[in-house]
């Protein structure tokens, strides 16, 4: 049954992404998420045992979610609301948009590129060379495939709306307060490894298609080698495939904050000098891989 009904919502999502005109007037689901997560770092991120205090605030935010996404179900409208709001809830048109922004900006000049890209990623941006922008550009492309669209997508076939809502408020959470700072270290503590634990299958899997509808079947050993490069156990995943199929190098050194930190590339023996282009090709590769995943459900949904 999740299968039938994650065909037309991720179509739906393809086709409308996120209209403007509705959400000028309305707030998105994940920013209501958003809304609910830091209510409850507000209450909660203070005093001692913050990291107890951040297990119990996922807890309830995770059961809250299940349940929500459970009484959407019970609604007896054949579906049609469930395949509605896991629309709402997928990203890959939003995400091509936000991608193709940056090849735009990009070959308008360096500066509109470093802006653009800005929107994306939480990097420093302010010295980045052309390269630079496109690798950021590209990584994002790769990472947000598996988290914007893959994963939710995931969840829905194993757990139907639930699931997909469990798991777009633990994303949200870990967006938010799963950061390693003084602030949420303890408190985001939860949120970061139940994060880390929905993505560990989709992460992998997305790879999976991205090299496998690029007839990449011997890449394997690679995006194996070079997924653990990378500073999330998950992201590397994506990434490392994107690399092998661009035959570009990603992630390598950037600077947060101002602090530059010398994090190793992905997928080293590939070329470095990324331009408006590469983003393109990301982008067509997001469509492709899309294209081929939705064929994977299609079949599931008649077998």
């Amino acid at each position: 049954m999740s299968a039938l009904l994650l065909v037309p919502a991720l179509l739906l999502d393809a086709a409308l992404g996120e209209p403007k005109v509705l959400w000028t007037r309305l707030a998105h689901p994940a920013v209501l998420m958003g809304r609910a997560v830091a209510l409850a770092e507000q209450r909660l991120n203070a005093g001692d045992r913050r990291r107890a205090k951040g297990i119990v605030a996922m807890a309830g935010l995770g059961v809250g979610a299940l349940l929500l996404g459970w009484l959407i179900h019970l609604v007896p409208d054949y579906g049609v609301l469930e395949v509605i709001v896991a629309a709402i809830l997928l990203a890959q048109k939003s995400l091509v948009q936000h991608v193709a922004a940056v090849a735009g900006a990009l070959r308008l000049s360096l500066g509109d590129g470093r802006r653009a890209v800005a929107m994306i990623v939480g990097r420093d941006t302010g010295g980045m060379d052309e390269a630079a922008v496109a690798r950021a550009a590209i990584e994002s492309a790769a990472e947000n495939f598996s988290d914007g669209v893959i994963a939710p997508a995931f969840w829905f076939l194993i757990a139907g709306l639930p699931g997909l809502m469990l798991y777009k408020i633990s994303n949200t959470a870990d967006s938010m307060i799963g950061h390693r700072t003084p602030r949420y270290e303890q408190f985001g503590w939860a949120a970061a490894r139940f994060d880390d634990l929905l993505n560990l299958v989709p992460a992998r899997l997305t790879a999976l298609i991205i090299a496998v509808v690029h007839g990449r079947w011997n890449v394997g050993p690679v995006i194996v080698r070079d997924a653990g490069l990378h500073r999330s156990p998950n992201a590397g995943w994506p990434e490392a495939a994107m690399a092998v199929v661009l035959n570009l190098s990603l992630s390598g050194p950037r600077s947060y904050g101002g602090v530059k930190t010398d994090f190793p590339y992905v997928y080293p023996e590939g070329r470095r000098n990324a331009g408006p282009g590469d983003i393109d090709a990301s982008v067509a590769v997001l469509w492709r891989s899309w294209l081929g995943f939705l064929a994977g459900v299609v079949v599931i949904a008649l077998f």
